[in-house]
């Protein structure tokens, strides 16, 4: 199954304060603030979801196409993810703006200041999808955190055109008004949030539970470290447990690297449990890794983390297509 990833893409930047914030500023000068923090570390990392989940399924094996929309710098990061797998030729350059950007500083006690550029991030809705998923014999399209006129853009368009999609609001079901959030949901294949996005879509939508499962193939939800419930109307919901986790590295990127794994184990042919256990065990990957693009998955390391988590007949369903 050829797929098609929209969404944002950025860089993080995030730096490290050897002090506290708390000591640098002045209660009674904030009207007139102006403060510089020497920092100890620069982390520079690539990211968005778009290229997160793309790079994924790329480790496993897929050919994903990453729409998005991006500036003159993505030149780097374009070359970085060719060599791993992933076709790029869907992203839009823009000739004004600089890709997204995340900048944040953490102190001692944790605390962040930070900023995010949208940049060329604004002009995804300039995308058609059309004719992309023509070229590229796209079957599915999955709707990531992105542009908000574009999500709305990018559901209507697959509607109107007949294209399987998958809506993954994540983050941004907070920035969507009610029909908005409508719009990006009716007739999706796929729904993926978590608990708590769960929660918000059913509260901005106005549609309770059985409504939007009415108006979906499949709702998928992420429980951390509870594992993963799969609903569809008229059948029981498959409940699978979260992979076996050795460390704990940084959270970011975890949920894409599931929705990867699991999209890419539905296009070999398994079944829903056997798709959410990929999907777990490559999350387990980016977990125990320092970053959403940073950990290395081998045929190797997903049976071996299949065995450990499902046992030996979950390793051997997924060997075929590995």
């Amino acid at each position: 199954m050829r797929i098609a990833v929209t969404g944002s893409i950025a860089t993080d930047h995030l730096m490290s304060f050897g002090g506290r914030f708390s000591e640098q500023i002045i209660a009674d000068q904030l009207e007139q603030i102006s403060l510089s923090f020497l920092v100890d570390e620069l982390d520079v990392r690539r990211g968005g979801v778009a290229p997160n989940i793309s790079f994924a399924m790329a480790r496993l094996g897929a050919r994903p196409l990453l729409v998005g929309g991006a500036g003159a710098d993505f030149d780097g990061y374009k070359s970085y993810l060719e060599s791993h797998g992933v076709d790029a030729s869907g992203v839009r350059i823009s000739e004004r703006k600089h890709t997204a950007r995340f900048v944040c500083t953490t102190d001692l006690d944790q605390n962040q200041i930070a900023s995010f550029y949208p940049g060329a991030m604004a002009e995804a809705s300039d995308i058609e999808l059309a004719s992309l998923t023509a070229q590229h014999g796209i079957e599915l399209v999955l709707i990531g955190a992105n542009d908000p006129k574009a999500m709305v853009q990018h559901s209507k368009e697959c509607r109107e055109r007949g294209i399987p999609f998958a809506a993954d609001p994540s983050q941004q079901l907070a920035l969507l008004e009610g029909p908005d959030v409508r719009q990006l949901i009716e007739g999706a294949t796929y729904l993926f949030t978590n608990e708590y996005e769960k929660a918000l879509a059913e509260q901005k939508s106005g549609w309770s539970e059985e409504e939007i499962l009415d108006r979906v193939g499949m709702r998928i939800t992420t429980l951390g470290a509870k594992g993963v419930e799969i609903a569809r109307k008229g059948e029981p919901p498959v409940h699978v447990p979260s992979a076996a986790v050795t460390s704990i590295g940084e959270p970011t990127g975890v949920g894409d690297a599931f929705r990867a794994g699991f999209l890419t184990a539905l296009g070999w042919g398994l079944s829903l449990e056997r798709s959410a256990q990929v999907g777990n065990a490559t999350a387990v990957h980016c977990l125990e890794a320092d970053g959403p693009q940073e950990y290395t998955l081998t045929k190797e390391s997903l049976l071996r983390k299949l065995t450990d988590s499902y046992g030996e007949e979950s390793a051997r369903e997924a060997e075929a297509f590995l």
